[in-house]
């Protein structure tokens, strides 16, 4: 379906990725009345950072105590596997061990165990070098910390049966439709649409209630409603290798490196994906495009916009040293097998096949600085995610509660579903 069937509706969510139709399919639980649209730019639902990630259920080990990261991740992974067994989605428990490889990442690594157990995160060990050797035979590391529970998934499938759900309760999903204006006025909100299909279409619905979920394009859409302009999204890509099949049984699950706070990215791992398939990587560049997923992917006007930011600049002026090295990897095969070498020392350069690449986006405040927790704001009428990366797809299912939550204290939703 790639037109609205009314010009009205309670309620519209724009953006079908992971975190936009959970939140759809969380309002229609609750109101089941709503009249409710979920409006994709793309040919289909989960196009873009939901369908370019490496599938991992996280548990919630890294993130601060107290941050709705750690509060939505901890509860998302019970939900996810729950949701996942429920309709019959495949799901491997294959664990990841987290690897200090010399004495100086030892605080950090017991620090970020503290951390996980604070968080609640159920079955974490601190283990040793001969148990890691058990774990993961040919991993480097003295010290490791020990997630049994870590688990993957494909979050395509998930999208889909979050899709499937949304329908079933009467919700409309349309693709190949953009949205291109933002109206408010007192009782309603009209929003201008333009769909790419053929013949295309162009045309006007209204909604009592909007949520937009643009992941790349969030702050462009919040923009649309309210022109603050004080934060800004940046794209930075990542670029995997894939382990030739021959030597995939070198990484039983995942194994992960302990996060150095200087930088703002984890840096290169093994993932093990439901597939079967080991992705390596990945490494961190700016992309030259919101949606720029090769490195030839440029967008000029969009590469202008991030490179004269002064938020940009300063972000840039902090990290160029670690920038500088991450595009030498990107173009010097020799320098990404060194930085993976760390993890496993007896990996080459020719166990390793070209593998795919993702786009995160990933907030910057007009300081210079990373949004390192979830970002979700409130307008009149509106919540707007501007800042949904990594474990979003496994607190999809709470985050999608967390915005009805944030609904209801705001909206009069009683008041339109009836």
């Amino acid at each position: 379906m790639s037109r609205p069937l009314s010009t009205h509706y309670d309620l519209v969510v724009i953006g079908a990725g992971i975190v936009g139709l959970a939140s759809a399919r969380e309002f229609l639980h609750r109101y089941p009345k709503l009249r409710v649209l979920v409006v994709e730019k793309e040919q289909q639902i989960a196009s873009h950072q939901t369908g370019h990630n490496s599938g991992v259920i996280h548990t919630g080990i890294y993130y601060a105590p107290g941050s709705l990261k750690a509060r939505t991740c901890v509860e998302g992974h019970r939900r996810m596997i729950e949701y996942c067994a429920e309709k019959g989605i495949r799901v491997e428990k294959y664990g990841k061990v987290i690897v200090a490889i010399n004495e100086n990442e030892l605080p950090r690594l017991d620090n970020l165990y503290q951390r996980g157990i604070a968080n609640g995160v159920q079955g974490l060990e601190m283990i040793g070098a001969e148990r890691l050797k058990e774990i993961e035979p040919h991993a480097a590391g003295i010290k490791a910390i020990w997630s049994p529970t870590t688990s993957v998934v494909n979050y395509k499938e998930v999208a889909a049966a979050y899709a499937e759900d949304i329908r079933a309760a009467g919700g409309e999903i349309v693709v190949e439709c953009k949205l291109t204006a933002i109206t408010q006025r007192e009782d309603q909100i009209t929003l201008g649409l333009y769909g790419s299909f053929a013949p295309h279409w162009e045309g006007e619905i209204t909604t009592h209630y909007l949520i937009t979920c643009g992941g790349l394009h969030s702050d462009l859409l919040a923009n649309m409603a309210s022109p603050e302009r004080d934060m800004q999204i940046i794209p930075f890509r990542g670029d995997y290798y894939l382990l030739k099949p021959e030597k995939r049984s070198l990484v039983n699950g995942m194994i992960y490196p302990v996060p150095d706070p200087r930088f703002p990215f984890l840096g290169v791992h093994f993932t093990r994906l439901i597939s079967g398939e080991v992705k390596a990587g990945p490494n961190a560049v700016l992309a030259f495009a919101r949606e720029g997923y090769g490195r030839k992917d440029v967008d000029f006007k969009e590469l202008r916009e991030i490179l004269t930011s002064t938020s940009f600049i300063r972000l840039a002026m902090k990290y160029w040293r670690m920038g500088a090295l991450e595009m030498y990897r990107d173009y010097v095969k020799s320098a990404y097998v060194k930085a993976l070498q760390q993890y496993m020392p007896e990996i080459t350069g020719d166990d390793l096949l070209p593998g795919p690449s993702g786009v995160r986006a990933q907030a910057l405040a007009k300081n210079g600085k990373l949004v390192d927790d979830f970002l979700i704001r409130q307008g009149k009428n509106m919540i707007h995610v501007q800042n949904a990366p990594s474990p979003a797809a496994t607190a999809s299912l709470v985050i999608g509660e967390h915005i009805v939550n944030e609904a209801q204290k705001n909206f009069a939703l009683e008041a339109v579903a009836v």
